[in-house]
């Protein structure tokens, strides 16, 4: 992407980032994918641990979000 960040349409650009966040109950793992034209988030997922079940959970979220999306403006 050579830093940019920007989009002409959507869904040509999805980034994604995971953080860690403090709670009363210990450390928490957020993964957060962020469509770049809307600048929505899409997709999420909280886990205790950083996994690579944590990706596919937030990579899924946003792929589910698209397909119904798409079908949305379907017209059957």
């Amino acid at each position: 992407m050579k830093q940019n960040f920007t989009a002409d349409a959507p869904d040509q650009k999805w980034v994604s980032d995971i953080t860690y966040i403090w709670t009363e109950e210990g450390w928490l793992y957020l993964a957060v994918v962020l469509e770049l034209y809307s600048r929505r988030v899409i997709g999420w997922a909280i886990a205790e641990r950083m996994t690579a079940s944590l990706v596919c959970d937030v990579l899924v979220m946003a792929l589910w979000r698209l397909s119904h999306a798409e079908r949305r403006h379907c017209s059957f």
